[in-house]
């Protein structure tokens, strides 16, 4: 027996789950009985904290969205990349407005949770492993809190090359973060201060996912200020043009394609 969880595809397992209970379609996870069992996404820090919440999110439609994900869909032009398309909420509403849309995600399993909704067009990759597809698109979403996508110094500028290679002129990336520096709770100051104290930015995150007997690799995730998020975009191929900050501490960063 051991306490380390087998490494695997943990979102797609979950959503696979959670549209299960949601819908009646495929195994549903069961309670010691005839009952399905909520679906919990677990989330482990590396400084030992574990939060979980409910999977069925990644499922809701419009009428459930935050306001910050309509105003998200309202600002998109051209063929749109759904980076981490998950269960593909975004892309379906996109698909009934008539946008072209293509969803990414690296799970499998999510994937193919979107093509049974209906998602039509779907790539199993990376962004950076999309850019030798030869694509090109106009607008760039990453909705969820996927600018933690970033994940810190280190990888925001290979990220934000790719997302370039795949751009049309005039092109733009809407993305959802959260300024995590709020809070009071000592839990999460003292996580901030420890970054910082090993060169990382206060919110850069490292997470483990967690579901039933599943775990992925630690990864960094990145929950960062909007000024922070500037820094990061300096220098690169995109300017930061706009930061929605209505829906405080979510919001909003728009980056354009520099000519």
């Amino acid at each position: 027996m051991t306490s380390e969880p087998t490494i695997g595809d943990v979102f797609g397992e979950m959503i696979r789950d959670a549209y299960a209970v949601a819908t009646g379609v495929g195994p549903r996870p069961m309670a010691g009985g005839r009952l399905p069992r909520p679906v919990i996404e677990i989330i482990e820090r590396d400084d030992g904290l574990v939060n979980g919440a409910p999977a069925g999110h990644y499922l809701d439609p419009p009428e459930r969205w935050q306001p910050h994900d309509h105003r998200a869909v309202d600002r998109v032009h051209g063929h749109v990349l759904d980076v981490g398309v998950g269960a593909g909420r975004i892309a379906l509403r996109l698909q009934e407005r008539g946008v072209p849309v293509t969803g990414l995600d690296t799970s499998l399993g999510a994937l193919r949770v979107s093509r049974h909704r209906g998602v039509r067009e779907l790539v199993h990759a990376t962004v950076d492993e999309h850019v030798a597809d030869g694509r090109r698109y106009d607008t760039f979403l990453l909705l969820g809190n996927n600018l933690g996508l970033f994940e810190g110094r280190e990888r925001a500028p290979a990220l934000l090359a790719a997302l370039a290679a795949l751009a049309r002129p005039g092109a733009r990336v809407i993305a959802h973060g959260t300024d995590p520096y709020g809070t009071t709770d000592p839990v999460h100051t003292a996580y901030h201060e420890a970054n910082r104290r090993r060169g990382r930015l206060g919110g850069q995150l490292r997470l483990r996912l967690r579901y039933r007997l599943l775990g992925t690799e630690w990864f960094d995730y990145l929950v960062c200020s909007p000024d922070e998020f500037a820094e990061l975009v300096h220098g690169s191929p995109w300017r930061l043009t706009d930061v929605d900050t209505t829906d405080h501490p979510y919001y909003l960063a728009t980056l354009a394609l520099r000519r």
